[in-house]
Order: structure tokens, then C-alpha cells, then sequence
């Protein structure tokens, strides 16, 4: 396989720094021995066209990421958060990466808070505890209470992740690419559009003032909506800094927990009405949104309100996708002259390779679009599927699942549209733009709404409320 690495591009800039440039080089030797050893066999056989186990494909991913760490872990976790995107056999097999991670040393944890505060902290806590309620890949979560008696939440980073993330997001896209272009995975396809977004979010995740910010907007931007059932913890400034962050803490059961959830004898519907309304309002009014809310990150507090914690990724349109975003919502609700506009976004977007993939000319295209996308938004969920509604945004070749199986003729020829298609959207400028990253990560949001619509109001559309919806794009944006 020693002829497979000479078709990588250059892992190791030479402008870096020398001690720079060695430890680049160490977990990129890591990085490529680890994906050649869980991914040599799945690559010979499709650079062959020999027919592969989807299952088999997704595990030895899952396994390269876990074996290279926090990073790929974080991305990881992504997958299995976004079965709309890769299918849910490969979000199924990702979900071991949405497990806790390692304990961080309470000593370390300790020396990080104190070096952010300046004091010791018993100085600042009367109560900090040493085992951790929440941990991530980038951070742990610990409980405390300060002299007033306010119980906090103290998130901080793990030590030394922040050079451990810079030197895998060099060496992310290169593989990516390689798998995607070189050896045409539709799951490495996808992951070189997740990797531009997921740069952008890890980036802001290491400086948690960013969330301390975030948090602090939405708080007076549903105050003055008139949100009072969905909760953001209030951050504590004067207490954190790029390493640690301070919030309130929010006591509650997650959405998910449907259990714990009628032990409270609370009913979640009317809760996740309003947070629905609030992602869509703000999102239309501000072209911001929080870009993570799956069920860990949504909690039932005991007062009867919605807590949304994690505000470390979050959605921001530029004016060409939020307008799409718009024209999208106006379509769905009767302006026929919105599908044109839309259609015509993606052409810009995607450039000639949507089409020619797809086999639409323009007025097809528009109708393709509309057939795809309308019924997705305004059907009840119990009834609707937001899977597909992805691959008509970002200009996927629609799977056949529940064909005929294909010939390994048909699916070699199938493998090289789908080679051709990230090939074009790639030169053409897609992936990585504003537009390839804001629209996928509303998609996400859209289908993370699908999952807790079926559970909880599967006899509502995304968009049942339209007299609100049509008065909120009357007014226009912020």
C-alpha cells in the first residue's frame, strides 16, 4: 500500500516551526498507519469496484477515530448525531463516540481553574466537586457552589487539547479528500463537507469565552421574545476565561429520558413546541441558531422549563444562506415563485456537476427540489422523513435503497457519478463555502427536530404554525 501515500498531499508545511513540524509529522505518521491499517481492505476493494458491506465499511471507521482520539472522537460524534447525512447504520455505529470520556486529574483540573481565576479556589468555591458530571472529548464538566450558595456548573478544557485538535485538523482534510476523491467513499464524500464546518466549530470550542458570549445573547434574545420556557445557564464572567467557563447550573432529566421524564409528571410537548419556535425565530430574524441541539444538550428542569445547555456550536448565515433559508420556509408555506429561487441557489452553489449528476435540466431541477423538499416541511412527523432532504440541499446522487440489487457493472458506474459529483461540487468551490457549511448545519438542526417530533408531537409539521411563520417572515430580518 506504500503506492497509496504518494497520492497524498503535502501532511507537513514547511513554514512551520521546527518543533512544530516534528510533532505534525509523529501524528501524521499515527494518523496514516491508523487508516491503512482498519481501512487498507476497504479501499482495495472499492478501488477494485468490488461490492462492500456498508456495516463493515462503518465500523472500520468508528475504529480509526477511536484509535486516533479526542479530535476524531468529536467528529465522531457528529456522524452519530446525523444519520440524514451518512445513513443511520454508519450514525448507528458512531454512537459509541458519544459516550463520556476519559476523567481529566482532579489536580489538573484544579491548577486550570485556578490559573483562569488567579485565586485559589477555595478562594472563589465553598464546595467544588472532584468527580466530574459531564465529560466530553474537548472538556469536563464539574458541580460547585459559590459563598452565596448558587450551585454552578465549571466546564474546562483538557489539558493540551487545543494543540492536539491544530495538529489533527491539518491532517484531516488530506486524508478526507484522498478517501473521498482517490478511493470514492461516499462517507469520506461527506466527511470533507463536515471537516470544513467542524474546523470552524472546534476552533470557537477552544476559546470558551465564545460560548460565554453565545449564551449570553440567547438569554436577552428570548427574554425579549417572550421565550420563558426554554432556560440558557447564565454565564458567570468574572469567572472564567479561554479555558474555563462558569454557568449556572440547570437541574433536570434529559428530553430523551422518557422515563425519569413521567416520573416528573411534566409533558414535554408544549416544551419542544416553544424551542422549536425559538430555533426557527431566531434563526429567521438573526441568521444565528444553536447548531447542536440533540438530546444530551436538552434537558426538563424541575420548574416545568426546557433547559438548552452546550453552546459551543452555533449557526451563523451568511446573507445568501439566509435568504435561502428563508425563500425555503416562504416556499413551503405557498410562494410559488420561492422554488425557482431556491433552484437557482443550488446551481450557483453546486455548479454544472449537480445537474449533470442528477440528469436535470433547470426547470427539472426546480421540480426535483420542490417534490423533495415540500413534503419534508409540511408533513406531520410521525409521517415525514428529514432524511432526504439533505442530499436535495447539497446535491447528493439519491441512494437506491429498496432497488434491485445492482450489478457490480451498475455499481462500479455508480461509484464513478458519485467520484464525478464530489470532483465537481469540489472544484467548483462548494465545499468549504459559507453556503455548503450553513446549509448542512441546518439540515442537522432539521433533523435532529425530526427525532423529537416523532417523539413527542408526531401529529405537528416543522411548520404547523404558519400564521406565526408567515407574520415572522413579514417582518423581515434582524
Amino acid at each position: 500500500m506504500n503506492s497509496t501515500l504518494d497520492h497524498l498531499p503535502p501532511l507537513v508545511p514547511l513554514s512551520l516551526p521546527e518543533p512544530a513540524r516534528r510533532e505534525l509529522r509523529r501524528r501524521a505518521v499515527r494518523t496514516v498507519t491508523t487508516a491503512l491499517r482498519h481501512l487498507r481492505g476497504v479501499a482495495v476493494r472499492r478501488l477494485l469496484g468490488r461490492s462492500r458491506d456498508g456495516a463493515t465499511v462503518a465500523r472500520s471507521l468508528r475504529r480509526a477515530f477511536e484509535s486516533l482520539g479526542a479530535t476524531y472522537v468529536k467528529l465522531g460524534q457528529l456522524v452519530a448525531s446525523s444519520p440524514g447525512v451518512f445513513g443511520d447504520a454508519v450514525a448507528n455505529e458512531f454512537r459509541s463516540c458519544l459516550d463520556t470520556g476519559p476523567v481529566v486529574p482532579f489536580p489538573q483540573v484544579s491548577a486550570a481553574v485556578e490559573r483562569t481565576l488567579g485565586r485559589p479556589l477555595a478562594d472563589v468555591f465553598v464546595r467544588f466537586d472532584e468527580l466530574p458530571i459531564g465529560r466530553a472529548s474537548l472538556a469536563v464538566v464539574h458541580r460547585a457552589t459559590l459563598p452565596d450558595g448558587r450551585a454552578v456548573a465549571v466546564k474546562v478544557l483538557r489539558p493540551g487539547v487545543a494543540r492536539l485538535v491544530a495538529t489533527d485538523l491539518r491532517l484531516m482534510g488530506p486524508l478526507f479528500e484522498f478517501l473521498s476523491l482517490r478511493v470514492g467513499l461516499p462517507e469520506a464524500g461527506q466527511l470533507v463537507r463536515l471537516h470544513d464546518g467542524f474546523r470552524q466549530q472546534v476552533a470557537e470550542e477552544l476559546d470558551l469565552r465564545n460560548e460565554a458570549r453565545t449564551m449570553a445573547f440567547f438569554r436577552r434574545r428570548f427574554a425579549e421574545l417572550g421565550l420563558g420556557m426554554v432556560a440558557v445557564p447564565e454565564p458567570l464572567p468574572a469567572l472564567s476565561g479561554p479555558d474555563v467557563l462558569t454557568m449556572e447550573f440547570l437541574d433536570g432529566v434529559t428530553i430523551d429520558d422518557l422515563p425519569r421524564i413521567a416520573a416528573l409528571g411534566l409533558d414535554p410537548r408544549p416544551l419542544m413546541e416553544q424551542v422549536v419556535r425559538a430555533w426557527i425565530e431566531v434563526a429567521v430574524r438573526d441568521g444565528t441558531f444553536h447548531g447542536d441541539v440533540h438530546a444530551g444538550n436538552m434537558l426538563l428542569l424541575r420548574d416545568g422549563r426546557l433547559g438548552v445547555l452546550d453552546w459551543g456550536i452555533v449557526g451563523r448565515l451568511d446573507a445568501d444562506t439566509h435568504r435561502f433559508f428563508r425563500r425555503t420556509l416562504e416556499a413551503a408555506l405557498g410562494d410559488e415563485t420561492a422554488w425557482a429561487d431556491i433552484a437557482a441557489q443550488l446551481r450557483q452553489a453546486y455548479g454544472p456537476a449537480l445537474r449533470e449528476q442528477l440528469g436535470l435540466g433547470d426547470a427539472e431541477l426546480e421540480v426535483f427540489v420542490r417534490n423533495v423538499m415540500e413534503p419534508l416541511l409540511t408533513q406531520p412527523f410521525g409521517e415525514a422523513s428529514l432524511t432526504t432532504l439533505l442530499t436535495a440541499i447539497q446535491g447528493r446522487v439519491p441512494e437506491t435503497d429498496g432497488a434491485p440489487r445492482l450489478s457490480w457493472r451498475a455499481r462500479l458506474r455508480r461509484l464513478r457519478a458519485q467520484r464525478r459529483l464530489h470532483a465537481g461540487v469540489f472544484e467548483h468551490g462548494a465545499v468549504g463555502s459559507s453556503f455548503d457549511r450553513g446549509t448542512f448545519l441546518l439540515a442537522k438542526q432539521l433533523l435532529y427536530f425530526e427525532r423529537y417530533g416523532k417523539m413527542f408531537m408526531a401529529d405537528a409539521s416543522l411548520l404547523s404554525d404558519r400564521a406565526f411563520l408567515s407574520a415572522l417572515l413579514a417582518q423581515g430580518g434582524a
